[in-house]
C-alpha cells in the first residue's frame, strides 16, 4: 500500500475517535466530572506525546534551533487564531457546560466548527509526517491523539447538546473532523516528503508548540474545573500512559 494512503488511513483511524467520543456525548449522560476526568486522562496523553513523540524526535532530526522556533511558531499561531475564535463564541469549545447558545452569540457554531479544525489538524498532520523517517507510522503518536481525541469529541458534544445545538450539526462536525484528520495526515506524507531535516524538524515541533497551546487553554480548564482535587493525578496517569508506549 503507498505511504500517502497509509498515512491518510491512520489519520482518519485517529480522527474517528472525535466522532466515537461525540456520539458517547450526545447519547450518554456522562457526568461532568467524569468528562474531566477523561480530558485531564487525555491532556496527559498529548503533553506526554508532544514532550517525547514530538519535541524530542524533531531535536534528534534537527537540533536546538528549529525545534525551539518551530514550538514557538505553533504556540504563538494557535494563540492568535484562538483569540480571534474566541471573540466569535468558540472560547469553551470543548467544555461540557459552558459552550453559548447560538441564540446568546450568532455564529458561535460556525466559530466551534473552525475551532475543533484548528485543534484537530496539527496532531494529523504529524502522523503523516512520521511516515517520513521510516516506512511505518509512529503508532505511539497514532495512539496518543486517539486517546485524547475520545475526551475531546465526548466534552464538547455534551456541551453542545447542553447549548442547544442540533444532532445533525454535531454528528456532521465531528464526522467532517475526522475526515479531514485523514487528509491532513494524507497532505503531512505528501507535502512534506522532500522536506529537510531542518524543516521537518521545526514543523513536527510547531505541531508540538500548537498541541500544547490547545492543551492548556482548551483541555485543562474543563478538567480543573470539575475534577480539580483529582485533576493532577489523573494527568499525570495518562502522561504515564503514553510515556509506556513511547518505550515499548
Amino acid at each position: 500500500m503507498p505511504e500517502w494512503l497509509q498515512a491518510g488511513g491512520w489519520g482518519l483511524l485517529a480522527g474517528s475517535a472525535l466522532l466515537l467520543g461525540a456520539v458517547t456525548g450526545w447519547y450518554v449522560r456522562v457526568p461532568q466530572w467524569v468528562n474531566a476526568s477523561i480530558m485531564a486522562f487525555g491532556a496527559g496523553v498529548l503533553l506526554s506525546a508532544a514532550a517525547f513523540e514530538l519535541i524530542g524526535k524533531a531535536h534528534e532530526r534537527g537540533g536546538t534551533f528549529p525545534t525551539a522556533i518551530g514550538a514557538a511558531g505553533g504556540a504563538v499561531a494557535y494563540t492568535l487564531a484562538n483569540v480571534a475564535l474566541a471573540r466569535h463564541g468558540a472560547r469553551h469549545r470543548k467544555r461540557s457546560g459552558r459552550q453559548p447558545t447560538e441564540k446568546d452569540r450568532p455564529g458561535s457554531g460556525s466559530a466551534i466548527a473552525v475551532g475543533a479544525v484548528l485543534d484537530g489538524v496539527p496532531e494529523s498532520v504529524v502522523i503523516g509526517a512520521s511516515l517520513l523517517t521510516g516506512n511505518t507510522v509512529s503508532l505511539v503518536t497514532v495512539a496518543a491523539v486517539f486517546l485524547s481525541n475520545v475526551p475531546e469529541g465526548l466534552s464538547s458534544a455534551a456541551g453542545m447538546r447542553r447549548a442547544g445545538r442540533s444532532r445533525r450539526f454535531v454528528f456532521l462536525l465531528w464526522t467532517g473532523i475526522a475526515l479531514l484528520g485523514g487528509v491532513a495526515a494524507l497532505a503531512g506524507r505528501v507535502l512534506l516528503g522532500g522536506a529537510s531535516p531542518a524543516l521537518l524538524a521545526a514543523i513536527t515541533a510547531l505541531a508540538a508548540g500548537a498541541i500544547l497551546a490547545m492543551v492548556t487553554d482548551t483541555m485543562v480548564p474543563e478538567a480543573f474545573e470539575n475534577a480539580h482535587l483529582l485533576v493532577g493525578l489523573i494527568t499525570v496517569a495518562g502522561f504515564l500512559a503514553a510515556y509506556a508506549l513511547s518505550i515499548a
